[in-house]
């Protein structure tokens, strides 16, 4: 048998680099009605109790008009109404509904600003339709374009935003984001970005003089690509917050607390005989690199920067039915990415003295069938691999520690975009707590879903002081590990489990030992690991006091 490749690892817990943030703490999603569905409790009441809690949480339509009920792509609150002589009517009880559930449950908003509501649509938009055509095409489109009037717009953040302080609490809504819109370079803006920039003036008026201290960032945009109308849109709204005339001051620039931008690894249309694609995280970070480029080149490069989507993919709600290549979704693959992404984004952050902050564009779906393969952290209750991760991730400690691999790549030096004839990335984070305890994460991603080789790790870290005897823990999520989706397979892939099957598979959803704890002596402050690595992994090594 010929012997494996070996990968080396060095951590040094001697050597603190610095402070270790914990930047993912962010995920969203489309539906805001899911948010107090059982289903949507029960998934944000998880990442509450991890340990690194809070989550920020982002949702789409939030300030949009419709029958509260929630469905794929669309939600509603009715936070904004008209009675027949044109006065505002505000009412807040979905949204406080919303935000509620978050705050009971340890997570708070990164609230998103969106979308217009019914009554504020220019008239002019429904001319000559019938009253179901009217609100079919505001459910199509016009929910999309520009307030028929910028003053009741000012008025609706302003009073959104108070309520908000008088119902939370200053001290609280302070710790918040809010974001104006999503996505306005594609079909989420109807109107010009001269509009938006407009629209971005208003809101920023209306959020500091309810709340000077609030967080207000925008625009949102998809990803930036050299030449594309994304970067385009990106630079024009910038330099109009750095240069412009102000819409509602006259003066020139407007405040801008922090950016976002979105970033995606790839896109999977629908298409029911689907080649085989993969996600690309050179991509992906190749947009992030491009995006604060931008933010640098208009003065804003000490702000803090959050990709407010940052996937591989773009179609949330999207499946194996409609694509059978988001399969992806439902196994370890998923998580080594977004390990991998996030890992090199935190890179490239760190080599422009940037402060980067990825959400996962990613939640629940009601009623869907078992493992769909829709973006989702769990399917019928039952948690993937990709929350397994966050598992991990919220076990880290607060110092970041020396942390080289012999078997780390630069994705941004591959020959093209997906590492085509390269070798998987082997890399990772260590860290290392206030009472001395260490964890080291590693991954190994390569964007090619078929490649099965495996590797002979050996872990070496030096100048422990802090334990003579150290108990050893080490998780895995791979293909047997951390991954009810083998389970689900096992089971005969059954779209809607049995009791039987979904207690079989509803065993391996949480995060699991690759072995068992082990006890060792700590000898001249090292320890000595070697373990095996499959191309699609992650591994989390506890080294605590025994």
């Amino acid at each position: 048998m010929l012997a494996l490749e070996t990968v080396n690892i060095k951590v040094d817990a001697g050597d603190i680099i610095g402070e270790l943030n914990h930047n993912w703490r962010f995920f969203g999603y489309d539906e805001n009605k899911y948010t107090y569905t059982p289903e949507g409790k029960e998934m944000i009441s998880k990442f509450g109790r991890l340990e690194d809690a809070p989550y920020y949480i982002r949702a789409h339509h939030m300030l949009c008009t419709g029958n509260l009920h929630g469905v794929y792509k669309w939600g509603s609150t009715n936070a904004y109404t008209e009675d027949e002589q044109g006065n505002p009517i505000y009412n807040w009880e979905v949204v406080d509904e919303i935000i509620d559930v978050y705050l009971q449950n340890n997570c708070k908003p990164f609230f998103e600003i969106g979308f217009m509501p019914y009554h504020l649509v220019d008239p002019k938009y429904f001319e000559g339709l019938s009253e179901w055509e009217k609100y079919n095409e505001y459910r199509r489109l016009y929910w999309a374009y520009p307030p028929k009037d910028y003053n009741k717009w000012y008025d609706l953040i302003y009073n959104l935003v108070r309520h908000c302080v008088d119902k939370y609490g200053e001290s609280e809504v302070l710790t918040w984001y809010w974001e104006l819109w999503n996505e306005p370079d594609i079909h989420y803006w109807r109107g010009t970005l001269e509009e938006f920039c407009k629209l971005y003036d208003y809101t920023e008026a209306a959020v500091h003089a309810a709340l000077d201290g609030a967080r207000l960032g925008a625009p949102a945009t998809t990803n930036p690509r050299p030449g594309s109308n994304a970067l385009k849109f990106l630079e024009g709204f910038l330099d109009h917050c750095a240069n412009g005339t102000n819409y509602m001051t006259g003066k020139k620039g407007t405040r801008l607390d922090f950016v976002t931008f979105h970033t995606k690894g790839g896109g999977f249309p629908f298409n029911l005989n689907a080649p085989k694609m993969t996600p690309s995280v050179k991509r992906e970070v190749s947009q992030v690199k491009t995006g604060l480029e931008a933010i640098r080149k208009y003065g804003f490069g000490d702000l803090e920067v959050v990709l407010s989507e940052a996937d591989p993919d773009g179609w949330a709600a999207g499946g194996v039915y409609d694509n059978k290549n988001l399969n992806f979704r439902n196994t370890e693959y998923y998580a080594s990415y977004v390990a991998c992404s996030y890992n090199h984004i935190e890179k490239v952050a760190r080599s422009m003295n940037a402060s980067v902050k990825p959400l996962a564009w990613a939640f629940i779906f009601v009623g869907e069938r078992c493992f769909e393969g829709t973006r989702t952290f769990a399917t019928q209750g039952i948690d993937k691999a990709i929350f397994n991760l966050f598992r991990m991730y919220a076990k880290m400690g607060n110092k970041e520690l020396s942390f080289s691999s012999s078997h780390a790549v630069d994705v941004l030096e591959y020959k093209d975009e997906f590492g085509t004839g390269e070798g998987p990335d082997i890399s990772g984070m260590a860290s290392i707590s206030d009472d001395g305890s260490i964890r080291v994460l590693v991954y190994s991603h390569h964007d090619d879903w078929d490649i099965e080789k495996e590797f002979d790790v050996e872990l070496d870290i030096s100048n422990i002081s802090a334990m003579e005897k150290a108990k050893i823990s080490h998780y895995r999520i791979d293909k047997e590990h951390s991954n009810a989706y083998t389970e689900w397979v096992r089971q005969g892939k059954p779209k809607y489990p049995s009791k039987e099957q979904y207690e079989a598979i509803k065993k391996r959803d949480v995060l699991e030992l690759l072995e068992p704890e082990q006890r060792i002596n700590v000898i001249d402050g090292k320890v000595n690991l070697k373990f095996k690595m499959p191309t699609h992994a992650i591994s989390l090594i506890e080294i605590t006091k025994a």
